[in-house]
């Protein structure tokens, strides 16, 4: 048997939203806000105090405590 070549039949409800369905981007392009020479010095500052923090800062380490040890020492 032949198929008849019928136009697809288009839900009444898809047809109602598609108003809401936008076309997105596929790329998000951001752009930071241009800064002033004052704050961009500022940033930089901020930005090398951090980057100083992290390479020199130690955590300490952490304290390990059995709970078997602790209920016996109660």
């Amino acid at each position: 048997m032949a198929r008849k070549n019928k136009p697809k039949k288009i839900s009444a409800k898809k047809e109602r939203y598609a108003k809401f369905r936008k076309e997105k981007p596929s790329t998000l392009t951001i752009a930071p806000p241009d800064l002033t020479e004052d704050q961009a010095k500022e940033r930089r500052l901020d930005e090398q105090r951090i980057s100083d923090f992290w390479r020199h800062y130690r955590r300490p380490p952490e304290k390990f405590v059995n709970e078997r040890k602790a209920r016996s020492k109660r």
